[in-house]
């Protein structure tokens, strides 16, 4: 599957704040954003459903893909592209199952092992990391540094994308490692100004990837 990754925003009310996660998301995609990922760990199934069909207007009336975090049933009723599931979420081959072809499952893999047992299980994509140390997921565990990406890449060969603590700065070495894009959440919903902050990591990984090769 052909997947446009370069810039993967994910939402969080913590840092959108009053502005609300739908205008955020709006100003990532004018800034550049090629998925949008709806997670909220803390909104009840209404609220996620019920934002999770403004996104999904947004997302297809802007032509950028929507993916929802862990929830298969959420992903399923809101009608979007696919679901991202964790190592503690919905087992991944279920999850391939459940949504059914033409959907993307993407998984979070945070080692070697992990990714060998997503592309096994179907995934068609990796969240990998925390490539740097990131404090906006609690639960995200020890930062592994963007070496994990080429040696996961190597052997699996699917589209990557790195996460954890990733900003304009260091993004291009993330993508020299063999990344195929970014996923930030503070860097760009914690922004003052969404549509800038996305538009510079967006163009450094487009940079990164004009550049090519490995970014030491």
């Amino acid at each position: 599957m052909d997947l446009k990754l370069d810039l993967y925003v994910i939402t969080d009310s913590r840092f959108a704040g009053a502005r609300g996660n739908l205008a955020v998301m709006e100003e990532a995609i004018a800034g550049g954003a090629d998925v949008v990922q709806l997670r909220e760990k803390e909104m009840s199934t209404g609220q996620l459903v019920e934002l999770g069909l403004a996104l999904r207007e947004l997302t297809r009336r802007k032509g950028v893909l929507f993916v929802v975090n862990d929830r298969v049933d959420v992903a399923l009723a809101v009608d979007a592209d696919g679901v991202h599931v964790g190592q503690d979420d919905m087992p991944a081959a279920l999850a391939r199952r459940l949504m059914g072809p033409g959907k993307i499952v993407g998984v979070s893999a945070g080692s070697l092992d992990e990714a060998v047992r997503a592309l096994r299980d179907g995934a068609d994509y990796l969240g990998v990391g925390p490539i740097y140390a990131t404090g906006t997921k609690a639960d995200a565990g020890a930062a592994t540094g963007p070496e994990l990406i080429a040696e996961i890449k190597r052997t699996t060969g699917l589209p990557i994308v790195g996460i954890g603590g990733i900003d304009a700065t260091n993004a291009p070495a993330v993508i020299g490692a063999g990344a195929d894009g970014v996923a930030v959440i503070s860097a760009v919903v914690g922004s003052a100004d969404p549509r800038l902050a996305a538009q510079g990591i967006k163009e450094a990984v487009l940079t990164a990837k004009r550049r090519g090769g490995p970014i030491c």
